[in-house]
């Protein structure tokens, strides 16, 4: 079992919803935070309540800029949370180009240079953690999330591919993909659920205990709620099934009232 306290742990995303979440969830573990976000102003009020912890301003989307920053480190990483992400929610044909080049920017992109940036010393000491987080909307598609959901799809298989490409080069380091339903952050503000029971808004508290329980005990996957995990076993029905299963579950209108963080 991973011992958080006293683990370098670097978290994009950091200054607000379930990047602040799991930061003082982590820091009440004695974990030593790096918190990486480009809103500086909330970014700095979050460090300043937190010990051990140094803020970071930087936008992961600028390859250049994480390279710099991760330069200025200076000491090794144990876990690395890329939980830094970004949603539209507008229909296919509504959504300006540059925005969709700035989901991909932000949701898979960046992945990739936080990994560039900090992984080589991982392998190096055959040791760490790296923590991806994706969304339940990276293994089904849903309307007026069409960038958010190839972005997100992106996150899965590119942990996919690492965990078993690491298991081959340094075991020694572990994966986790987190998929989640909606979190009631801010961020997907305006969603709605059909049957709550089996598929809630999530709370911050919630997704972020499950997190740091799949950090202590190595869990490769976390689909939150429990349902999520069927979703693989359900792509064996026809597709008109499939869609229609969506449609009954409320999966397909739960963006329809969305307003996202004001």
């Amino acid at each position: 079992m991973t011992n958080l306290s006293g683990a370098h742990v670097v978290i994009t995303g950091a200054a607000s919803g379930l990047g602040c979440r799991l930061a003082r969830m982590l820091a009440e573990r004695g974990a030593v935070l790096s918190l990486w976000d480009r809103d500086v102003e909330a970014l700095l009020k979050v460090s300043a309540e937190l010990e051990s912890s140094t803020a970071v301003a930087c936008d992961v989307s600028d390859r250049t800029a994480v390279y710099s920053a991760a330069a200025r480190i200076g000491k090794p990483v144990d876990i690395l949370i890329n939980n830094a992400g970004v949603v539209n929610g507008r229909s296919f044909l509504d959504i300006p180009d540059e925005q969709i080049q700035k989901s991909f920017e932000v949701n898979t992109h960046a992945l990739f240079w936080m990994l560039k940036a900090f992984l080589p010393e991982m392998i190096e000491r055959n040791r760490g953690h790296i923590v991806t987080v994706a969304s339940a909307a990276g293994l089904i598609g849903v309307p007026r999330l069409t960038d958010y959901c190839a972005s997100k799809w992106a996150a899965v298989g590119l942990d996919e591919s690492l965990r078993v490409e690491l298991k081959k080069r340094a075991p020694g380091i572990v994966t986790t993909v987190v998929c989640p339903y909606y979190i009631d952050t801010g961020m997907f503000e305006g969603v709605k659920t059909r049957f709550p029971l089996i598929l809630p808004i999530l709370k911050e508290e919630q997704v972020g205990k499950k997190v740091l329980r799949a950090i202590e005990n190595n869990r490769p996957r976390v689909l939150i709620p429990s349902i999520v995990y069927l979703v693989s076993l359900l792509r064996l029905l026809p597709v008109a099934w499939f869609d229609g299963l969506a449609r009954f579950l409320g999966i397909s209108a739960s963006m329809d009232e969305f307003v996202g963080r004001k």
